[in-house]
């Protein structure tokens, strides 16, 4: 039983003819006959009795009828329901990011998103590095948030946002008047640093020529953590500066570069180059491209503009 085979059933009943039926399907009277043989066939009961010249329905034909109707508004209603889910996306979108880039450099893209797709919830699951790019690989995101680079090759990476880590000490530290310093610098000085993930790698690196003698107070894993106990005096860290800026302006704390380089950060987004991108995931890479950090760029030591997207989004594939 398919579709055609229904609204062909239901033509007949509407016209009580089988050739005025072959008129308004467009087919031979033989053809449209031998559909109600199968359907008669399949449902093993006659639909309709002949007589003479006209037909009328059986009661299996009449109670079969209602069906048929019901199947064929449903087929409507879900092609509506469709239609209107291209111009009104609906559903949610799945996010995989660390809490601190969630306050930090989507709020703007979490806003802006919003006005264009209200009726599309956002879903925001809080991991950590790697724990976000296999969220995305294994499908159970339909986004990350991570830091790059990212080497996995199942996955799209956009670039949208950069700012520079660097050292954080309360305000009246004395360390707090340099403007750049030096891993020598922090040897015998409590330490506050993260557990893990890319910044803690690239700062074990940093301090490589030190690592004998730096001073761990604390390993943690909390951005507001990491504020609050430096402000309170437990030790110095290290944090992207789109982080802090607010300390910094009320003058409760100060961040200081690395030498000899500044250490610059690049977050991306990231998403499975095989899955097909709804309308409603389509906008959100739009949006983020043009809104990540924008709260935090002016006065973060590194803004997010300059060549961030290695793919046009028109190019993308676009699926319901």
């Amino acid at each position: 039983m398919d579709l055609d085979q229904l609204h062909t059933f239901l033509e007949i009943v509407r016209l009580k003819s089988f050739s005025k039926a072959a008129q308004t399907c467009y087919r031979t009277q033989p053809a449209i006959s031998a559909q109600v043989r199968q359907l008669e066939q399949e449902m093993n009961t006659a639909l309709f009795e002949r007589l003479g010249t006209r037909i009328a329905l059986t009661t299996a034909g009449k109670i079969f009828a209602e069906y048929a109707e019901q199947i064929l508004d449903l087929r409507r209603r879900a092609q509506d329901s469709i239609n209107e889910l291209a111009r009104t996306p609906r559903g949610e979108l799945v996010i995989a990011a660390n809490e601190a880039t969630c306050i930090y450099v989507l709020p703007r893209v979490f806003s802006e998103f919003k006005k264009e797709f209200p009726a599309v919830q956002l879903l925001v699951d809080r991991s950590y590095g790697s724990r976000v790019v296999q969220a995305v690989v294994d499908n159970l995101a339909d986004f990350g948030i991570t830091q790059l680079p990212v080497q996995e090759k199942r996955l799209q990476v956009a670039k949208i946002h950069s700012d520079e880590i660097k050292l954080l000490a309360p305000a009246d530290h004395r360390i707090a008047a340099r403007a750049q310093v030096l891993p020598r610098d922090l040897v015998g000085m409590p330490l506050l640093l993260p557990k893990s993930g890319t910044t803690r790698a690239r700062l074990n690196h940093w301090m490589e020529t030190i690592e004998d003698s730096i001073q761990i107070s604390m390993e943690l894993d909390s951005t507001e953590m990491i504020k609050r106990f430096v402000m309170a005096g437990l030790g110095l860290s290290f944090l992207a500066g789109s982080h802090c800026q607010e300390e910094i302006s009320a003058g409760k704390l100060a961040a200081i570069s690395l030498g000899p380089e500044p250490m610059i950060r690049h977050l991306g987004l990231i998403y499975r180059k095989d899955k097909a991108l709804s309308k409603a995931a389509l906008g959100f890479i739009q949006v983020t491209l043009a809104h990540a950090g924008e709260e935090q760029s002016a006065g973060a030591g590194v803004g997010t503009n300059g060549p961030r997207y290695s793919q046009n989004v028109d190019h993308l594939r676009v699926g319901r």
